[in-house]
């Protein structure tokens, strides 16, 4: 009917700034996309890391299994439903993800803010502890931690947090060398108000644009590192479904059964790439909003 344009049509000859913002939506709809699969999916969709179906193996996507389901990406060299793995991988990934960024955010946050707003020799410490730290490639400690130990969620929680929450540290001990000479503060200091007080309600919550930028980033960075780390066999259990499990298991059939290792591959460089780009959504965010 004459007057009545399609969505395309609206896309094409929306203004370029609705444009903009229309593309700058998508990570947060993506991303979104990941954190509800991860919540409704593992129970909708019922996968056994243990059981096998050697009648199933090697099935390529959209093929019918032996009790009559269909797999629509395929299956392992066991038999395992590949679709199930990466749905309940996602759910791993994110809790592991959410957990370490969590930790490293709680201690980064208390130690820079404590360090940047007293100085003094607290500062002088704790500046030479992040020193120390950085001095080890963050990969390397991970991998060394995993190693030591029997493989859990727990293990991998903390040795990705080992060094996680150094940059935390860092921006909020930046955040707090700078709000501590503010005119405000100086008067709340004047007035006789609680250190600890000036510190919770007066420094603090100037941290929290910068924290939740940093902390989409490195969400990011702790997924691909987890998935490094059980590619390697040194991070989670075999119970436990990981993407780098999944495409580990797939190393032997790269040429003929590429899906095995190709789909995980695929949502995981989805999801890193999606929330890459939202940290630097948000780190835009944060410095326009400081210039304005």
């Amino acid at each position: 009917m004459a007057g009545i344009a399609t969505a395309p049509e609206q896309l094409t000859s929306a203004p370029p700034r609705a444009r903009r913002r229309l593309l700058s939506r998508v990570p947060f709809l993506i991303v979104g996309l990941y954190l509800l699969v991860a919540v409704l999916g593992p129970p909708l969709i019922g996968y056994d890391p243990v059981n096998t179906s050697l009648e199933d193996r090697l099935l390529p996507p959209g093929s019918e299994t032996s009790t009559g389901g269909t797999a629509w990406f395929g299956t392992d060299g066991l038999g395992r439903d590949v679709l199930a793995q990466i749905v309940h991988g996602t759910r791993t990934s994110v809790l592991i993800g959410v957990s370490t960024v969590a930790i490293s955010c709680l201690v980064g946050v208390v130690l820079g803010a404590v360090a940047g707003y007293f100085r003094s020799a607290v500062d002088a410490v704790l500046a030479r502890v992040f020193d120390i730290l950085l001095a080890f490639p963050a990969i390397l400690l991970a991998i060394v931690i995993a190693g030591a130990f029997d493989r859990s969620v727990l293990l991998v929680v903390v040795a990705l947090s080992a060094t996680g929450w150094i940059s935390f540290a860092r921006v909020t001990r930046g955040v707090a060398l700078s709000i501590r000479e503010r005119p405000w503060v100086d008067a709340a200091r004047v007035l006789g108000v609680p250190r600890r007080t000036i510190l919770l309600r007066h420094v603090l919550p100037f941290t929290a644009g910068p924290v939740v930028a940093l902390a989409t980033l490195e969400f990011a960075l702790v997924v691909l590192a987890e998935a490094g780390l059980s590619f390697l066999g040194i991070g989670l259990p075999a119970s436990t479904v990981s993407w780098g499990q999944t495409i580990a298991n797939g190393k032997e059939y790269l040429e003929p059964q590429w899906w095995i290792s190709t789909l995980p591959g695929i949502a995981l460089s989805l999801l890193i790439i999606n929330v890459g780009i939202l940290g630097d959504q948000l780190t835009a965010r944060h410095r326009r909003g400081r210039t304005d």
